[in-house]
C-alpha cells in the first residue's frame, strides 16, 4: 500500500475504472440497460483496490433471479433460492445474486429465509467485514458504505455492524476474520477480537468440512503464523486442542531455543517462505548474514522442488503436527546435574494423533497418508555411509524423500541457531549422497532388482512365501553391494542361499 491510500490512488485512476473482465461487464450494461442495478461486489472490489488480481467476480443487483435469467441465453439455478443465478459467457460463470436481506440464522450457517430488496446498502449491510462489504462499476464507482477503504488503508479486519450479531449469525466467519489477517497481514479490530473471543466456543456448530477449507487458506497464505492469533482468541481451542497442548512446553535441551509451539510456529514459517521461492529471504529476516552466506547453497538445492498446490498444503500440515506428541512424551534424565527433556518416540506417536486430526477434519486419503509417513519419519537419523543410505532410502520409500528434506529443513531452521550450521551442513551431505544413489541407479527396493520371483520360479522355487524370502535375502546383498545387481550374480547367490 502506498502512503496517499487507497482513496488517492482511486482519484488518480483514469475514470477510476477497475479492470472488470468483458463478460462482467456485459452482464452489468445488460442489466442497466433494462432499467436494473448491477455492480460487482465483496472480494473482487476489495482486492482490486488492493491492487491484486480477484480470482472471481461475483455481481450483485437490484433484478430478480427470474429477471436476470430472462436477460441472457444460458443460466444456472445456482442458489436461486438464495437469489443467485450463475450466468455462463463462453463457458465461463459469473454469479450474479439479487440484493437481498438475511433473515433468522439458526444453525450458525445459513439464513432461513432471505428478502429481495431494491436497495444496495441493505444488502451490503448483511455481509460479514467492512473490506468486503464495497461495491463498484463504472457509471458510480466505488460504493463503501462502511468504511471499507479506510480499513485498508489501515490494515484491519472489522465486522459490518455489530460483530457480536455477524458471528452469532455465521460462526465460521470467526475463522473467516483469521484467514483474511493471514492472507492480507491485517490485524482485527478489538471490537471483532472480543466478539470472537466471545463466540469461539460456536464453531463447535460448524462442520469439519467448513472448518478445514478455512484453516487451510489460512495455512497457505503467506503469514501462517497467525495460527498463534486463532490460539489467542480461543478458536483453536474449539476446532484445534492439540495445538493448544503444545503451547508453553519447554523443550530444555540443546538442540533447541524455543517452546514446542514456538518451534511449530517458526517451521511452519520456514516452510511458507520455502514453499513459494523466498527461501533466502527468510534466512536472511531470521539469522546472522554469516550464517545465512554459510547455509544458503547448502540448503537451496534440498528446497528447490516442483510442487503441486495440494503437496504445498500437505507439507503445511505436515509441519503444524510433526511435534504434537512431545508434551505426552516428555520425560527427563539428569545429566551433570541438570534436568535434560527428551521426547522418545514422540514421532511415532504423533502418527496416532495426527491421524485423529486427520480423520476428524475429513482429510482425503492422499493429504493424510503423505503426512502421517512425514511426520513417522520427521526425525529420522541419517549416517554418513552410503550403504546407510541406501537401506534409509528402502525403508522409507524413494518417493517420499523430495517431501522429507523440506520437512527436515524447516524444522532444523526452527532449532538452536547454534546448531542449525552443522546439522543443516551433514543434511546437505545426505542429500548428495541421496541424489548419487539416484544417478548411478542403484537398487534400494525389490522393483529395481533385477531378478524378479518370476524368475525364482524359473529357476525351481514353487510359489509361495519362500520367494518373498529370498528376494528380500538378495536385495539386502544387492543394497550392501550394488555391483550384485546383475542377473548372473544374483542367480550365484540364489544358488548359495538355496543349497545351504
Amino acid at each position: 500500500m502506498n502512503k496517499k491510500g487507497i482513496k488517492d490512488k482511486l482519484s488518480n485512476q483514469p475514470n477510476n475504472r477497475f479492470n472488470i473482465p468483458e463478460a462482467a461487464r456485459h452482464i452489468i450494461d445488460v442489466l442497466y440497460d433494462n432499467g436494473y442495478e448491477a455492480f460487482v461486489v465483496g472480494g473482487c472490489v476489495r482486492d482490486s483496490l488492493l491492487g491484486k488480481e480477484p480470482k472471481d467476480w461475483d455481481i450483485t443487483t437490484s433484478a430478480a433471479p427470474q429477471e436476470v435469467k430472462s436477460l441472457f441465453k444460458k443460466t444456472i439455478d445456482t442458489g436461486i433460492e438464495h437469489g443467485t443465478v450463475t450466468v455462463m459467457i463462453d463457458r465461463v460463470g459469473y454469479e450474479v445474486t439479487t440484493y437481498r436481506i438475511d433473515g433468522e440464522y439458526k444453525d450458525s450457517r445459513r439464513p432461513e429465509s432471505v428478502e429481495f430488496t431494491s436497495n444496495l446498502e441493505e444488502d451490503l449491510l448483511r455481509r460479514d467485514f467492512t473490506i468486503n462489504a464495497m461495491a463498484y462499476n463504472d457509471k458510480v464507482g466505488v460504493v463503501d458504505k462502511f468504511n471499507g477503504i479506510e480499513d485498508l488503508n489501515n490494515k484491519i479486519i472489522r465486522c459490518v455492524g455489530n460483530p457480536v450479531e455477524r458471528f452469532t449469525e455465521d460462526a465460521l466467519r470467526i475463522l473467516r476474520a483469521v484467514r483474511f489477517s493471514a492472507q492480507l497481514d491485517f490485524s482485527i479490530g478489538e471490537e471483532t477480537r472480543q466478539a470472537i473471543v466471545k463466540l469461539a466456543p460456536t464453531l463447535s456448530n460448524i462442520s469439519a468440512e467448513r472448518i478445514k477449507t478455512e484453516l487451510d487458506k489460512t495455512f497457505m497464505s503467506n503469514h501462517p503464523e497467525k495460527i498463534t492469533d486463532a490460539y489467542n482468541m480461543g478458536i483453536t481451542k474449539v476446532i484445534l486442542p492439540e495445538y493448544d497442548e503444545l503451547v508453553g512446553v519447554k523443550q530444555e535441551t540443546n538442540h533447541h531455543m524455543y517452546d514446542v509451539d514456538e518451534h511449530t510456529v517458526f517451521a511452519l514459517k520456514a516452510m511458507s517462505y520455502m514453499l513459494r521461492g523466498e527461501l533466502k529471504e527468510f534466512l536472511l529476516e531470521n539469522y546472522d548474514e554469516n550464517l545465512v552466506h554459510n547455509i544458503y547453497n547448502e540448503i537451496q538445492p534440498m528446497v528447490d522442488v516442483e510442487l503441486s498446490d495440494k503437496d504445498k498444503l500437505m507439507l503445511m500440515w505436515t509441519i503444524l503436527l510433526h511435534d504434537i506428541a512431545k508434551p505426552a512424551c516428555k520425560y527427563y534424565t539428569e545429566q551433570n546435574g541438570q534436568k535434560v527433556a527428551h521426547f522418545k518416540m514422540h514421532d511415532i506417536q504423533g502418527v496416532d494423533m495426527a491421524r485423529k486430526v486427520f480423520n476428524r477434519l475429513k482429510f482425503d486419503n492422499y493429504t493424510s497418508g503423505l503426512a502421517l509417513k512425514l511426520i513417522k519419519w520427521h526425525d529420522y537419523r541419517f549416517t554418513n555411509k552410503e550403504r546407510n543410505m541406501r537401506r534409509a532410502m528402502n525403508k522409507i520409500g524413494t518417493d517420499l524423500y523430495k517431501y522429507l528434506f523440506l520437512v527436515k529443513v524447516a524444522d532444523t531452521l526452527a532449532q538452536h541457531v547454534d546448531t542449525i550450521g552443522v546439522k543443516l551442513a551433514d543434511l546437505a551431505r545426505t542429500y548428495r549422497m541421496y541424489t548419487d544413489i539416484l544417478s548411478k541407479n542403484q537398487c534400494v527396493c525389490l522393483k529395481d532388482m533385477v531378478l524378479t520371483g518370476r524368475d525364482l520360479i524359473d529357476l525351481g522355487v514353487k510359489p509361495g512365501r519362500q520367494i518373498g524370502e529370498y528376494l528380500d535375502t538378495l536385495l539386502n546383498m544387492v543394497i550392501e553391494d550394488p555391483e550384485l545387481n546383475n542377473r548372473d550374480k544374483l542367480i550365484e547367490k540364489f544358488n548359495h542361499i538355496k543349497d545351504n
